[in-house]
């Protein structure tokens, strides 16, 4: 039986003969004199012991468990595709048969769009490592996962417009409207992380292609997500200045004014007028 030898000095494996075993010898690579460990220095590994049931021919009757890889399949990736690409066609069609999608398609492109793209991004981004979530599971998971991505369209829609008081979320900057996007897609990354157990640079990565998605399909659609100049809201320079007087006294006085009272409020009023016409050109 050959004897596995490591020469000490250049670290180079070899085998020799059992008869060899105590002797001593060059090394084939370094030519250095080396000594053959004798057998009972030989170090024998054992097979672990099998303590488990038997059938009659001494084979375990117990079976190794095996992992089953759960590979992204063709099916995933069509129905992904094709739910991209409908909508695709759909937001040109809305962009040039009129203007723009209407709010209740971009409210179902967001609904319909989430499932897909939650359930493709986790089969990239999921630890090969570690077995993947499957059926009713995984279809829990993606469902909840993607219906807090489509809540998470609430922030878009209403905190700038409260922030910043304005009238419609369009009407901010695209420099605003990129810093509510990344935080968006970083409320998205903590949602996949927790719903799927993902590493937090891997749920980003599932955050972000479902919202760049959802963006670049809304502006092949025509939306406007920010950028709109707002309406301007400017004072009537028609005023009745005897209109105006009236209100004024009732609202400021509700006694009875004497003539020269209501003469030197009219001056007034008109003086009010020519200042507010000056400040609106």
């Amino acid at each position: 039986m050959p004897i596995q030898v490591t020469c000490p000095n250049c670290l180079k494996r070899f085998q020799v003969s059992d008869k060899f075993a105590g002797k001593q010898g060059p090394c084939p690579a370094c030519k250095k004199t080396i000594r053959v460990p004798d057998a009972s220095e030989a170090v024998t590994i054992h097979a672990p012991e099998d303590d488990g049931p038997k059938d009659s021919k001494g084979q375990s009757v117990l079976k190794p468990i095996t992992r089953t890889d759960r590979d992204f399949t063709r099916r995933h990736l069509y129905i992904a595709a094709g739910v991209v690409i409908g909508m695709l066609f759909l937001a040109l069609g809305f962009r040039f048969a009129m203007g723009g999608a209407p709010l209740w398609a971009q409210i179902i492109g967001i609904l319909l769009l989430a499932p897909p793209v939650v359930r493709t991004g986790y089969s990239f981004v999921h630890d090969a490592e570690l077995e993947p979530y499957a059926g009713v599971e995984l279809r829990n998971r993606v469902l909840i996962c993607s219906a807090i991505y489509t809540a998470i369209w609430l922030v878009y829609a209403f905190v700038p417009a409260y922030v910043l008081e304005l009238d419609h979320a369009s009407e901010m900057s695209w420099t605003t409207a990129g810093i509510v996007f990344s935080v968006m897609i970083l409320i998205g990354a903590a949602v996949s992380v927790g719903a799927f157990e993902l590493e937090f640079i891997n749920g980003l990565a599932q955050s972000g292609l479902y919202f760049v998605t959802v963006i670049l399909l809304a502006l092949v659609a025509g939306v406007s997500l920010a950028g709109q100049p707002g309406a301007r809201r400017e004072l009537d320079p028609d005023w009745e200045d005897e209109e105006f007087v009236d209100d004024l006294v009732q609202l400021s006085f509700p006694v009875e004014v004497t003539r020269a009272t209501e003469s030197t409020f009219l001056d007034r009023a008109r003086q009010m007028n020519g200042t507010v016409q000056d400040l609106s050109v």
